[in-house]
């Protein structure tokens, strides 16, 4: 089962709950594979209330329509600050943003990107990689994930706290 005909079958399951099905990634292994669901809420955070009722939803359609064979977990996450990219409405949505994007294919002799998402345009991505504006087909796209900005805004950094003067 590839992972857009699982997140075909999970979307309006989470849709029903008042939540948005993200993307589902399905890793399959010869003892037990996983099924990774995420999830976002609109206007504020995903809970642990959230993540509960989604997998037990989750859980039943995937029991009633058996789409996996053998065995697997089903994991069911918030996108967390290196938010998981699936769709160019994804990408448009973070324009601005760094994310880190990893291709099927090579473009320009490279599989792996990184630097801000510069604009969408329909299913093409438009990443600044070392100044230059590259065009990615949204279609060539393995991975993709938001690049999280953990630098305190500046003035922030040392704010209340003594420095240490070498000697």
């Amino acid at each position: 089962m590839r992972n857009e005909e699982l997140t075909a079958l999970l979307e309006p399951v989470v849709a029903d709950l008042g939540l948005e099905c993200l993307g589902v990634e399905y890793s399959p292994s010869h003892g037990n594979g996983l099924v990774r669901v995420y999830i976002d809420a609109p206007d504020r955070a995903v809970t642990v209330d959230d993540c509960e009722a989604v997998s037990r939803q989750i859980s039943a359609t995937l029991d009633v329509n058996d789409p996996i064979q053998g065995r697997y977990t089903l994991e069911v996450s918030s996108p967390g600050l290196d938010r998981p990219l699936y769709t160019p409405g994804h990408f448009e949505r973070f324009v601005g943003s760094a994310a880190k994007v990893e291709l099927n294919l090579p473009l320009n002799g490279r599989r792996r990107f990184q630097g801000p998402i510069k604009a969408v345009d329909g299913a093409t991505i438009v990443l600044e990689q070392d100044g230059v504006d590259v065009a990615i087909a949204a279609g060539n796209i393995q991975k993709a994930k938001l690049v999280p900005d953990l630098d305190p805004p500046p003035g922030k950094a040392n704010k209340g706290k003594k420095q240490k003067i070498a000697k």
